[in-house]
C-alpha cells in the first residue's frame, strides 16, 4: 500500500485510537489525528493521548500543537491538517486520519461549512448574555428553536452555540436549516477534498458504556486530578475550549469547591456518554462509512485483521 489514505472513526472509547496505531505499523503510515482536545499540549490524560511509547513507533500528526491558554478552531486544524497530508505524501507513507470530533472530520472531508455572515454586535451581546444568564439558559433557548442544532451541539461549547443563536437572530432561520443544505452540495465524492477509505467502529451500547467508565477510571487513577491542578497553576490561564473539555471541566469545578470529586466523577462519566449520543448523530450525515461492529470480546488483533479485509 503506497498514497493509500484511511479515516477511522467512532465514538469515544470505541477503540479506534488502539486501532489506527495497529493498522499504522503494518502498512507503514502515519497518524492525523482528528481530535478538538489532543492538540493541546500537557492535556494528556484527560484527552486519552497515544502513549509516548506509541508516539516513538510511529509519526502522529496534529497532537500538541498549540498551548492551553490558546483558542483553536476548525479552520486551523483544517489548514495544520492539510499541511500534514501534503507532507506526508510528499514522503510516500499512507495517511490514517483517526478521531471522534465530528465538525473536524466534516471539514476535513468535505470543507468547511461558513454559513449566513456575521454580525458583531450580536454576537457581543450573546456573549454577555452568557455572563448574565449563563451558557445552560443559552442553550436551552437554542434547543427551543433549534432543537436539531442543540442536540449536536455540546451544552459547553459556548462558540457554536453563540453562532448558531447569531445565525437564527441574522436569518430568522435556525442553523441546521443551512447545514441541510450544505451535505447536498458537499458530500459527493466529486467535492471530497480527500479520497479516505472510511471505516467506523460500532459497540453495542451497554458495551460502551462500561468501557466509558473503565476509561473514566483509569485517568483518575494515571493523575488528572493532579494533571488538572498543574494546568491551572500556569501563568496563563486555559483558554475557554480548554476549560470546557470533558474531564477537565468537571475536575476544576471540583478544585474550586463546586462540588465533591465523586460527583464529578460520575458527572464526567454522564457527559462522556452525552459526547458519544452527539458523536453518533452527526456520524449519521456521513457517507461511505463501512461499519466494524466490534464484538465484546473480540482483541484488538481480530479487529485489525477485519479492518484489513474490509479495506
Amino acid at each position: 500500500m503506497k498514497n493509500d489514505m484511511i479515516l477511522i472513526l467512532g465514538v469515544t472509547a470505541s477503540g479506534k485510537g488502539k486501532l489506527a496505531f495497529d493498522l499504522a505499523e503494518q502498512i507503514d503510515a502515519e497518524i492525523v489525528s482528528v481530535d478538538s482536545m489532543k492538540v493541546y499540549r500537557r492535556m494528556d490524560i484527560g484527552t486519552a493521548k497515544p502513549p509516548i511509547s506509541a508516539r516513538t513507533k510511529v509519526e502522529y500528526h496534529l497532537i500538541d500543537v498549540v498551548e492551553p491558554s490558546e483558542a483553536f478552531s476548525v479552520g486551523r486544524f483544517l489548514e495544520m491538517a492539510n499541511d500534514s497530508i501534503a507532507n506526508i505524501k510528499s514522503r510516500k507513507k499512507n495517511i490514517i486520519a483517526v478521531g471522534g470530533t465530528a465538525l473536524y472530520i466534516k471539514a476535513l472531508l468535505y470543507g468547511l461549512f461558513d454559513g449566513p455572515g456575521s454580525d458583531e454586535k450580536i454576537r457581543e451581546k450573546l456573549k454577555q448574555q452568557t455572563k448574565t444568564i449563563g451558557l445552560e439558559k443559552l442553550h436551552e433557548r437554542l434547543k427551543e428553536i433549534d432543537p436539531e442544532a442543540a442536540d449536536r451541539i455540546h451544552p459547553n461549547d459556548e462558540k457554536r452555540i453563540i453562532r448558531a443563536m447569531e445565525i437564527y437572530r441574522l436569518t430568522g432561520k435556525p442553523i441546521s436549516s443551512f447545514q441541510k443544505q450544505w451535505p447536498k452540495i458537499q458530500n459527493s465524492k466529486q467535492n471530497l477534498l480527500h479520497n479516505f477509505k472510511i471505516i467506523g467502529l460500532r459497540r453495542e451500547k451497554q458495551i460502551k458504556s462500561r468501557r466509558i467508565n473503565s476509561r473514566v477510571k483509569k485517568m483518575l487513577d494515571d493523575g488528572l486530578v493532579d494533571e488538572v491542578k498543574n494546568l491551572l497553576a500556569e501563568e496563563k490561564p486555559l483558554s475557554k475550549q480548554a476549560r470546557s473539555a470533558i474531564g477537565y471541566a468537571e475536575i476544576i469545578d471540583y478544585l474550586n469547591g463546586k462540588t465533591h470529586l465523586e460527583d464529578a466523577i460520575e458527572l464526567i462519566k454522564k457527559n462522556t456518554r452525552l459526547l458519544a449520543k452527539h458523536q453518533r448523530t452527526w456520524f449519521k450525515t456521513f457517507g461511505d462509512i463501512n461499519w466494524l461492529d466490534i464484538k465484546e470480546n473480540e482483541s484488538p488483533e481480530q479487529s485489525l485483521a477485519r479492518t484489513k479485509e474490509l479495506l
